[in-house]
């Protein structure tokens, strides 16, 4: 821990920020230059997923006859592959696209037995995740209690979006089979409510000063998380206030972020000139993409204060809560980090913005890593470094892994992160599949939804994270009139997402097959997060408030555990 400590003071210090931002200007030199002269360019358009999962008390079995074993019925014995099985900073990552480093981390006694908890008893509290996940099944996020699972890019084709599929769903099932080891359960699902045993706002406010800097007790104790966190806490004064429908705290520590998981669908474009047209259409498709996945309209249970009319709030709650948890979170600086990005006119401006961007906890490639530069990513480390905490709700990440058939490591990949975690595995793909090839689609057919003012663009994601399927959404049709009737905006959405995916040779069949659960869903007019709502609104002619939300989370756990996609469920 002494270790961790000198390494955030000496990246708080402000001695290495001249030396940082000196090797920031001369890297950002060198990609401008790459990118200008096509080295950056690919074959092809590649994708690739991010998805971040919370975990919870696994649910116990129920005890049996030594003489006798209870059999798995089928659906058990397919749940790992369907949409549920058991089931961002979207996130504040460190430097890289590799798993947090633990080399700073205290082991701890992972094969610890627990007591015996009746089935009776568990309520799908939330829990820390033992280090035995990570690693080969998951990658660590800011709180104890998250994990993400990437795949590896693949072509945007029928046959890559099938090794996606799989992918996904395999890795799924490997983390979810290692969290189950430790008695612990993953959920796919954007924000928790069912309180840690501590109660939310303790287990959210846990921290503890050494030599003079925070460190939030339930936070992944990496140098670059803590250092993180104290920058974004010294700018707020010591405190960040949260403020929501029905709740308002201040915190010690930007932990709070850590109430939320989200997914983040990458898309290669090969084409270093066209990236601009992408990255604009990107931002013109952020409002729609929200309004139709939202997934977190409520905090955990505890965190209200108290509300006279609950009714009330779930009229008046946001739909999408991580926007505003996340948002609330980082932005303490000057200049917020966090927020809908502006159009780019050419693409070394995605260069420019980083360098521009406020310096957060800077922490040379030698503080971190031994030996000498070799490959991409240790030629633009401190650059890639400072991208980490450019966390806008959409972004170019530069360089990555290698695409079979799509290119080496030189590549432009727009990073789409609003989405939140999906309820189920099939329907995360959907939504892969359906972002990937509306953002192709609109772009390979010329279609004029560029002509949106940007102003209203950011206007329609605001009014999607705060009403969801009844959000005020703005768009330009194909043939360049304004609108905002959901029907001609989702009728373009996915008519466009369909010819991108064509354009890439992806059969019809296959097609229907991938984005089935995303248009039931459509036609079924609702979200998860409506659902949510529905059933909170349900159990209150019974429960009070929190109780009311505990119970429609564990409903909400148990359906995406039986059900291929949250269509199935309506």
């Amino acid at each position: 821990m002494d270790d961790v400590v000198d390494l955030v003071r000496r990246s708080l210090s402000g001695e290495s920020d001249a030396e940082f931002r000196e090797r920031i200007a001369e890297q950002a030199d060198q990609l401008r230059d790459a990118i200008e002269a096509g080295t950056f360019d690919n074959e092809d358009f590649a994708v690739g997923l991010e998805v971040e999962v919370y975990a919870i008390d696994a649910e116990p079995e129920p005890v049996t006859d030594d003489d006798g074993e209870d059999e798995p019925d089928e659906a058990t014995l397919d749940a790992d592959l369907s949409g549920g099985s058991g089931g961002d900073l979207g996130s504040l990552e460190p430097a890289g696209e590799d798993a947090v480093d633990d080399s700073f981390e205290s082991d701890g006694d992972d094969e610890a037995d627990e007591p015996y908890m009746d089935p009776d008893d568990w309520e799908g509290r939330l829990a820390e995740l033992p280090e035995s996940i990570f690693g080969t099944a998951a990658a660590k996020e800011l709180g104890v209690h998250n994990a993400e699972i990437n795949t590896d890019p693949d072509v945007l084709g029928p046959t890559g979006l099938a090794v996606q599929t799989t992918s996904i769903e395999m890795r799924i099932k490997k983390a979810r089979d290692a969290a189950r080891e430790a008695n612990r359960e993953l959920v796919l699902d954007a924000m928790w409510t069912i309180p840690p045993a501590a109660g939310s706002v303790s287990y959210l406010s846990d921290v503890e000063e050494r030599d003079g800097f925070v460190f939030a007790e339930n936070m992944r104790q990496d140098p670059r998380y803590v250092a993180l966190d104290n920058e974004a806490l010294g700018h707020a004064g010591g405190e960040i206030d949260f403020s929501v429908p029905g709740a308002s705290h201040s915190f010690p520590t930007i932990l709070f972020e850590s109430l939320t998981a989200s997914i983040q669908p990458h898309l290669q474009i090969p084409d270093s000139d066209a990236f601009p047209a992408y990255y604009n259409a990107a931002i013109r498709t952020l409002g729609p993409i929200v309004a139709l996945t939202a997934n977190s309209p409520l905090l955990p249970a505890d965190m209200y204060d108290a509300v006279e009319d609950p009714r009330a709030l779930l009229e008046d709650t946001h739909h999408e809560l991580r926007i505003a948890a996340f948002e609330q979170s980082v932005n303490t600086s000057e200049n917020p980090k966090v927020r809908v990005p502006s159009d780019i006119e050419t693409t070394t401006e995605v260069v420019d913005r980083v360098v521009e961007d406020d310096l957060f906890a800077p922490f040379p490639r030698e503080w971190i890593e031994d030996g000498t530069r070799s490959g991409l990513h240790d030629t633009y480390w401190e650059f890639d470094h400072k991208r980490g905490t450019y966390w806008r709700w959409l972004r170019c990440v530069i360089g990555g892994d290698p695409v079979d058939g799509a290119g080496d490591e030189r590549s432009l990949r727009i990073e789409y992160r609003p989405i939140p975690t999906q309820p189920t595995v099939a329907d995360t793909i959907a939504v892969q599949v359906l972002t990937a090839g509306l953002l192709r689609g609109l772009v390979v057919a010329d279609h004029p939804l560029a002509e949106l003012p940007w102003q209203d663009a950011e206007a329609s994601f605001y009014s999607a994270a705060r009403e969801g399927p009844d959000a005020d959404l703005a768009w330009v049709t194909a043939d360049g009139q304004r609108t905002t009737d959901h029907d001609a905006i989702y009728d373009e959405v996915f008519e466009y997402a369909r010819r991108g995916l064509g354009s890439q040779d992806v059969p019809e069949s296959q097609i229907d097959e991938m984005l089935a659960p995303i248009e039931r869903r459509r036609a079924l007019g609702t979200t998860p997060s409506q659902w949510k709502l529905d059933r909170v609104g349900e159990y209150l002619s019974e429960h009070d408030l929190p109780d009311a939300i505990c119970e429609a989370q564990r409903d909400y756990y148990e359906l995406s555990r039986e059900h291929d996609t949250f269509a199935d469920w309506l």
